[in-house]
């Protein structure tokens, strides 16, 4: 892909009842709970985790304790704004070269007391090897909306369907 190329955005949003802080919270502090059994480590899957944190790591663990980095945390403005760097590349392979990450940035807007708005955006896709490959995979059926309906789920109290 050349460099005057730029891929589209997918962009996903969800509608939850709850307040701002709990929306950020549940999204971010446990990331692990609602997100779906994806995983890159060979070992096997049993979590995954954002550290608080500009700088902080967005990785898995597997039940041996072995960690795969999935990226890092660009900026954290709780409880409005996540913006992580993406390292995973259109195989779904960590690269660890921050040129060649793409970057998911999830914003938190209140709509009432009681009502948060969720806004994510998978930008930046161009920069990463099989960047094409990727938007189709987290803009099709089982990429970010749904990922977002399990979140929702999670965070408004419902039971998450299983997943593996």
């Amino acid at each position: 892909m050349n460099a005057q190329t730029t891929l589209p955005a997918i962009r996903r949003s969800v509608t939850v009842n709850v307040p701002v802080e709990k929306a950020f919270a549940v999204f971010t502090e446990s990331f692990g709970a609602w997100w779906p059994r994806h995983h890159i480590n060979p070992n096997g899957y049993e979590s995954a985790y954002i550290e608080p944190g500009a700088g902080g790591r967005w990785f898995e663990r597997a039940p041996d304790g072995s960690e795969c980095d999935w990226g890092h945390v660009l900026a954290w403005e709780p409880p409005h704004r996540v913006l992580l760097s993406w390292h995973l590349n259109g195989e779904y392979d960590y690269d660890p070269d921050p040129a060649r990450a793409s970057e998911v940035e999830v914003r938190f807007t209140a709509e009432g007391p009681s009502t948060t708005r969720v806004e994510l955006v998978h930008s930046k896709l161009e920069r990463v090897v099989g960047g094409a490959q990727l938007g189709e995979s987290v803009g099709g059926a089982t990429g970010w909306r749904w990922i977002l309906e399990r979140y929702a789920d999670l965070v408004e109290g419902r039971e998450l369907a299983p997943v593996d």
